[in-house]
């Protein structure tokens, strides 16, 4: 069960005694915690009903005591035990897990950790309530789960700021949720996200960015090219030589493996890449034409190369941006 079909369930008052909700993506866990603290009660109700515990602070039998116990002037109670992975002996839950009580509604988040799917507690978690295992989201699934959170904010978004957005926070969804929030409180009336609303309020250059840099060598423009490292090396938080080289080497092996498909269909490559949308595909394509598959296959050694070099490996500490201005002269010429 998604964290949406969750708390779809507690709107229509339905409730299982327990849920455990761990692994590595802390949004949805947070998402989950933080409807069950404030949604679940009325305020009225939550003055004598709800208790919050943290694992590093709390004892496992407290947090059962207080299980136990009966609501008072409500139909249920809700207990909450927060960061549980830091609880000493947290497995010792599994005696009341085994036999909850049905008017309590127990939510632990247990992040970065996964219960043993092979033991008798993991067992009894899926028998007796809800065990929700969150994964950390793929790059490629990024642009179209930001493009959908924003549109449930009520707003739309240019595919450049969608992109631009995505390739400066990576896979953080809850800043990506907190970044697009704070766009959306000073967009005022406005309804759609531009390139110029993510430079304002993220401070990604619109226009000196690892994108326009990607683009830039597709269509062998050296001087922009040169110009964008220029403010790169003026700016370091901007362009890193650690997030560069990455991203043009996925760059180039999308270029590469281009080569393998028959099609030049924008769609058809971009399904068969495994992308969520077409944007770079022209980019791509640009790519393949001005650049043949040996210049492909040497720009990819070179970007192992320059990797090598950045990390200290036979290189007596050049600069960042003189290694990339070096390494970009030799991909265009």
């Amino acid at each position: 069960m998604s964290a949406e079909k969750i708390i779809n369930e507690w709107k229509k008052n339905i409730f299982k005694p327990v849920y455990w909700l761990e692994g590595e993506e802390e949004y949805y866990i947070d998402q989950i915690m933080n409807y069950a603290e404030h949604n679940l009660l009325s305020e009225n109700e939550a003055g004598f009903n709800l208790t919050v515990f943290y694992g590093k602070d709390s004892n496992w039998a407290d947090v059962i005591n207080a299980c136990r116990r009966y609501p008072m002037f409500a139909e249920k109670q809700v207990v909450l035990l927060k960061e549980a992975q830091q609880m000493r002996e947290v497995d010792k839950l599994e005696s009341y897990v085994e036999k909850p009580l049905g008017s309590t509604v127990f939510v632990v988040s247990y992040k970065d950790k996964k219960v043993d799917g092979r033991t008798r507690f993991a067992k009894l978690l899926k028998e007796k309530g809800e065990l929700l295992t969150t994964k950390k989201m793929y790059e490629n699934k990024l642009p179209e789960w930001t493009k959908d959170l924003i549109e449930s904010k009520g707003l739309t978004i240019s595919q450049k700021a969608l992109m631009l957005l995505v390739d400066h926070i990576g896979n953080d969804l809850s800043r990506i949720d907190n970044e697009i929030e704070k766009i959306r409180i000073n967009l005022g009336s406005k309804k759609n996200i531009t390139e110029t609303d993510i430079e304002e309020n993220i401070g990604v250059s619109k226009d000196f960015n690892v994108f326009e840099l990607q683009a830039a060598i597709a269509h062998k423009d050296l001087a922009k090219a040169i110009r964008i490292v220029q403010y790169f090396e003026g700016n370091p938080k901007a362009g890193p030589i650690q997030m560069v080289l990455p991203s043009l080497y996925s760059f180039f092996s999308r270029v590469f493996m281009i080569y393998g498909i028959k099609t030049r269909d924008e769609k058809t490559i971009a399904a068969t890449l495994g992308l969520g949308n077409t944007f770079f595909v022209k980019d791509y394509l640009k790519a393949l034409n001005l650049f043949t598959y040996p210049q492909v296959e040497t720009i990819l050694l070179l970007l192992h190369h320059y990797n090598l070099r950045s990390v200290g490996v036979n290189d007596a500490g050049t600069e960042d941006a003189s290694l990339l201005k070096e390494m970009i002269v030799k991909m265009i010429s």
